[in-house]
């Protein structure tokens, strides 16, 4: 059983998981059902809806009905990790089709569109975020089925217009899809904004404890698109499984109070860092010195998100050392988490990579910020 008032808050939603009570035991929390398979009625129907655990699972239910209703959407899909939720719209797409991304995005899935597009035959083009409008000139009417963005954009954290995309991509027959991931549902719903796909890796935020691999999808619309995008996630094993999903619901369960902390931190954390000596400077969207301040600002609410980079005074070597004296902010990949951590990202993408080498990244939990702020003070004074 789940809560059926629409006028609900978000919070209310998440913190009950939708206020579902389990009808046999009436347990307050979600079971797991770890069963791979599902019994036939003697009519040899499956009246329940659930046949075998690739194509669906009672877990999943209530994880992708929580987050469908936190964006907004007509429908969510859990995957096996951020990158298989990703690639699948991609893989809805036949030779000859076009897409249209963005020159800063998850590097890892900027490599597999290289690949993959030529692979297939699909044509691909990269605008440049420092002048989103060039995408206009990029977008081939009738061609285009896709058009990719994130926002805010990691690691240099600009925020594109997801209004303005969604007019260029439908004004071409296209789909627009928005990485929402550093932003999460609390902060920002591209759906509200003409967006029609969601993606998260639901690694970072939406579990928000470091300990489960998953990615997410939300469709404004529950059309053909969706079902071949389902059939993609089917075929390709790309499900969880099912103590990770019920994993990634506890999760949910206090994502906004997770966010909102990590967003603060981040803030007060960007102002005091701001202008300070040893750093050149402090990429947050929060900051109205950030080029894109004004966009966040249109399409974020509650905060900026916990995700900030500093560009540290005297370069490469410096930035690592300033990483390497760090005590209390861990040296790791992701972000998201309730732990705040610290990555020379320019390290991990390589050549070629657009981040600069003074960059350090980091996910800033929800620890006491005067901790942290000391943490970084010590750190950038050895």
């Amino acid at each position: 059983m789940a809560m059926r008032n629409n006028g609900l808050k978000p919070e209310t939603l998440s913190a009950q998981a939708l206020g579902h009570v389990d009808e046999t035991t009436g347990a307050v929390t979600p079971p797991i059902h770890l069963s791979t398979t599902f019994e036939r009625d003697a009519d040899n129907s499956y009246p329940k809806g659930f046949v075998y655990t690739r194509s669906g699972n009672p877990t999943y239910d209530v994880a992708e009905d929580l987050l469908a209703r936190l964006e907004n959407g007509a429908g969510a899909l859990i995957f096996s990790s951020g990158m298989s939720a990703a690639v699948a719209p991609f893989m809805t797409l036949r030779p000859g089709d076009h897409v249209l991304a963005p020159t800063v995005m998850y590097w890892a899935l900027r490599n597999w569109l290289l690949d993959f597009t030529a692979q297939w035959n699909i044509g691909i083009d990269f605008f440049d975020v420092n002048n989103p409008e060039s995408a206009a000139g990029l977008v081939q009417p009738g061609k285009t089925k896709l058009v990719w963005i994130e926002t805010p954009a990691n690691p240099l954290w600009d925020c594109l217009d997801i209004a303005w995309f969604a007019q260029l991509a439908h004004g071409a027959g296209a789909k627009l899809c928005v990485d929402s991931t550093a932003a999460s549902p609390v902060l920002s719903r591209p759906i509200e904004h003409g967006a029609d796909l969601v993606m998260h890796s639901a690694t970072k935020y939406l579990n928000g404890h470091s300990d489960v691999l998953g990615g997410a999808l939300i469709t404004a619309k529950a059309d053909q698109w969706w079902t071949d995008i389902r059939r993609v996630r089917t075929d390709h094993g790309m499900v969880m499984g099912p103590f990770e999903a019920w994993l990634l619901l506890r999760g949910m369960r206090t994502l906004h109070l997770r966010v909102r902390k990590a967003s603060d931190n981040a803030m007060a954390i960007a102002e005091h860092f701001h202008n300070h000596p040893k750093v050149a400077s402090v990429l947050y969207p929060g900051l109205p010195t950030h080029a894109t301040h004004d966009v966040a600002a249109k399409q974020m609410e509650g905060g900026f998100g916990g995700m900030l980079s500093l560009r540290i005074e005297g370069g490469e070597k410096a930035a690592i050392k300033t990483a390497a004296h760090l005590e209390l902010i861990h040296r790791a990949t992701s972000l998201g988490g309730v732990e705040s951590l610290v990555e020379h990202r320019a390290s991990i993408e390589g050549k070629g990579t657009p981040v600069p080498a003074d960059l350090l990244r980091f996910s800033i939990g929800i620890e006491d910020v005067g901790d942290l702020i000391q943490d970084l003070e010590q750190a950038l004074g050895e």
